[in-house]
């Protein structure tokens, strides 16, 4: 309380001595820029800190007050450092930083620029962790696809294994039949052909059977006129000499034996 009401009753004070000494540094640098407008000026400054130096003053000739960037800010007191490093502490537990942001941000002594840091840490933190889950949900993804397109080309090699399979089974079974088509063709003509010799020899033994017959029927009639001419010759002996009358059945039964 005692130090919070010195504060209070010192403040118009405090920022006074911010307020001279930061429009110090600025008329600073506006006079270091105007120095280097003049030739006199600019010998002076290149023979008191060298010509090198004076060409790197030389980059603020065209600057405003406002590029400078100069801002004054006290330095932390001991329960906004502690805040500070409460806020470290959280932010490591809670993953939102590494520990070498924390090394880092630990060395600023501006609080509002350690705040400022510990921010911007944590976004992009929080944006590579982002970009490593949707790295890792894109490499499960390629995983998971390319899975996917090792079963289907396993699946297509299995089918194309079982149409080749099929494609063998029915050759084999054109073949099979092909040569059975065969087989029985050939069966089919040597039966054809062992019929056709078996009717020809049948047809020769039916050809030979009516030349016997004819031949038996030609030798009986031979026998039946030498007959008949021998019966004419002894009844004509018969009547010439007048002899008995003969008995030719007897005759041609004890004579003649008919052949079969």
């Amino acid at each position: 309380m005692a130090a919070n009401a010195s504060n209070t009753a010192t403040r118009h004070i405090l920022q006074s001595s911010m307020w001279l000494t930061l429009r110090t540094c600025e008329n600073i640098s506006l006079k270091i820029a105007d120095s280097l407008n003049y030739p006199l000026t600019l010998n002076s400054l290149k023979s008191s800190i060298s010509t090198y130096n004076v060409g790197t003053l030389q980059e603020i000739q065209n600057l405003n007050i406002h590029d400078f960037g100069i801002y004054l800010e006290l330095e932390p007191e001991d329960e906004e450092k502690a805040q500070l490093e409460q806020n470290i502490q959280m932010a490591l537990q809670q993953g939102g930083i590494d520990l070498e942001d924390a090394i880092d941000i630990r060395q600023i002594s501006n609080l509002k620029l350690a705040n400022n840091v510990l921010k911007q840490r944590r976004r992009r933190k929080q944006a590579q962790e982002q970009k490593n889950q949707q790295a890792n949900i894109q490499a499960q993804a390629d995983a998971q696809a390319s899975s996917a397109e090792k079963v289907a080309m396993s699946e297509v090699q299995k089918q194309e294994a079982i149409s080749g399979s099929k494609v063998q089974y029915e050759q084999a079974v054109n073949q099979f039949e092909i040569q059975r088509m065969q087989i029985a063709s050939q069966l089919k003509q040597q039966e054809m052909e062992f019929q056709h010799q078996f009717d020809m020899q049948l047809k020769g033994m039916e050809v030979e059977a009516m030349k016997t017959k004819e031949s038996s029927i030609e030798d009986r009639k031979d026998k039946r006129s030498k007959m008949e001419a021998t019966q004419q010759s002894e009844l004509i002996s018969q009547r010439q000499n007048d002899l008995l009358p003969k008995n030719f059945e007897d005759q041609n039964t004890s004579a003649v034996m008919p052949q079969v």
